[in-house]
């Protein structure tokens, strides 16, 4: 994280040396109106530097009033996901207000380890749910790596779950696990649904989606990343054609190629020439499973011609399983022409 640090005369100056200290490991710069030197940057007004600060560092600690704070940094606010941290802090450090991008900026958590670090210090919170220890959607995210999608839905599903109501989960296994594991779960908040379930979701409850694909719904989804796409071929099928054939099938799904980790196929295509200059050109991991590794799994598949030619289960489907990190097939098999894509995460 690359933190600045702004002050306006000689005790804020002061009181953000003495801050330092407490920052050891971050990348930090001290703005002030009279020290230029390394890692002093001297400034004249604010109004100067604050574009410089907004699209330069992870997050901004102000040594001075909070109503002046206010004022200046107002016409820079863009949004949540990508504004960045603001703490302010008092003279004697005994005091620190994670003023804004409390959850994804990661103000709450610097001025959390602030607190911790300085004796007698004060982390005033004001997130409703950090107050009331409530499970928070965009920390998870936040947390295990996950893009958020309809971010401006967040806060209606955060005050169903801070009121003590019922908000649905549309998920798999692995993911649901998860959730019950985060700091704030409480059963009393969720229902959990399989993707196979939709019927049966109540149309006035809050739902959110927790799928890599990007779903046309304008309620809060969230998205892992990696996902690993399981490719069967003909022999001798072409790159251009493996490309093509990626690029419907990331495309009819609501999937972006920053999300793929890798690509999986089963042993007998190692030597296949178009994928493994697909793979190298696109620079992706390739790995490959034997038959034993394929049969050994128990999970039923699409009906394969593999079953007929190699006596194995599957190609696309089990491949792109076993490559993946939580061992969930989340999109069957698609046949283009000669290419068969699977995914999984």
């Amino acid at each position: 994280m690359k933190i600045a640090i702004v002050t306006i005369n000689e005790p804020s100056l002061d009181a953000s040396k003495r801050l330092l200290k407490y920052l050891d490991g971050y990348e930090c710069c001290i703005f002030n109106k009279t020290l230029k030197d390394a890692g002093f940057y001297k400034f004249d007004k604010i109004d100067d530097i604050l574009l410089k600060l907004w699209s330069e560092y992870d997050a901004i600690i102000f040594i001075m009033a909070t109503g002046a704070v206010i004022r200046k940094i107002a016409p820079h606010l863009k949004n949540k996901a990508t504004d960045p941290a603001v703490l302010v802090m008092s003279l004697d450090l005994k005091r620190v207000i994670p003023l804004l991008s409390g959850h994804l900026g990661g103000a709450n958590e610097l001025s959390d380890e602030l607190s911790k670090k300085i004796d007698g210090c004060i982390n005033f919170v004001t997130t409703a749910s950090d107050q009331t220890k409530r499970f928070s959607f965009d920390m998870f995210a936040k947390k295990y790596g996950y893009a958020i999608t309809n971010l401006d839905a967040l806060a209606e599903v955060s005050n169903t779950i801070i009121n003590k109501k019922v908000v649905q989960v549309v998920s798999y296994p692995p993911i649901i696990e998860q959730i019950k594991g985060f700091e704030g779960y409480r059963d009393e908040n969720f229902v959990f649904f399989m993707p196979d379930d939709l019927s049966q979701l109540n149309a006035v409850i809050s739902t959110i989606y927790i799928t890599p694909q990007k779903l046309p719904l304008k309620t809060l989804q969230i998205h892992p990343k990696n996902i690993v796409l399981g490719l069967g071929m003909n022999r001798d099928t072409p790159k251009k054609e493996i490309a093509n054939a990626i690029k419907r099938f990331l495309y009819e799904h609501g999937l972006n190629f920053t999300q793929i980790e890798k690509l999986a196929s089963f042993s007998a295509k190692s030597d296949e020439v178009g994928l493994l200059e697909y793979a190298k050109e696109q620079k992706l991991a390739l790995e490959f499973y034997d038959e034993d590794a394929i049969n050994s799994l128990t999970q039923e598949f699409s009906p394969s011609q593999a079953t007929k030619f190699f006596n194995i289960k599957g190609v696309a489907e089990p491949a792109s399983l076993l490559a993946s990190k939580n061992k969930t097939l989340f999109l069957n098999k698609r046949i283009y022409g000669a290419v068969t894509v699977a995914a999984s995460f």
